[in-house]
């Protein structure tokens, strides 16, 4: 399973803390972390998932992966910059936004054209994103999605 966790590359130190855990958690659930790879809201992710032996894979902006940030299994460098969030929806089965701005909110709208459930954290408040509080939320309604599929 592929979750991809998407958001700004600057972050509040409260939303950084709340990637962190949904990272942690992911990793914990046997799932493959999938970012941009980047710092903010995707270095926080990484760092979690790795603080609890998870795998992160990380499609980059650039044409090598030098810009990744530590915390970073696998780079995909792509040289599409913003064009490369299409990739990031594509790679996963759900996504979940935590804050993030209008670089976010296309990855939202191509996880819609994708048919992807998002949800969504101290992020963008439109329809079809199901808004949830904490990490531990996000990955409850993952499994009941995940369950429903079965």
């Amino acid at each position: 399973m592929n979750i991809s966790v998407i958001g700004g590359s600057k972050c509040s130190k409260k939303d950084y803390k709340i990637a962190q855990e949904l990272g942690r958690l992911i990793a914990r659930e046997g799932w493959t972390l999938i970012c941009g790879g980047r710092t903010g809201i995707m270095e926080a992710a990484c760092k979690g998932a790795k603080s609890a032996g998870g795998t992160t894979v990380a499609i980059l902006p650039t044409k090598d992966g030098r810009d990744a940030n530590p915390y970073v299994d696998v780079k995909i460098p792509t040289g599409l910059g913003y064009a490369r969030n299409i990739l990031v929806v594509r790679a996963s089965d759900i996504i979940v936004a935590v804050s993030g701005k209008y670089g976010t909110l296309s990855e939202i709208a191509f996880a819609f054209n994708e048919d992807r459930c998002v949800i969504g954290i101290n992020t963008w408040k439109i329809k079809g994103v199901v808004q949830v509080k904490t990490p531990i939320q996000a990955i409850s309604y993952i499994k009941r999605i995940l369950k429903k599929r079965r």
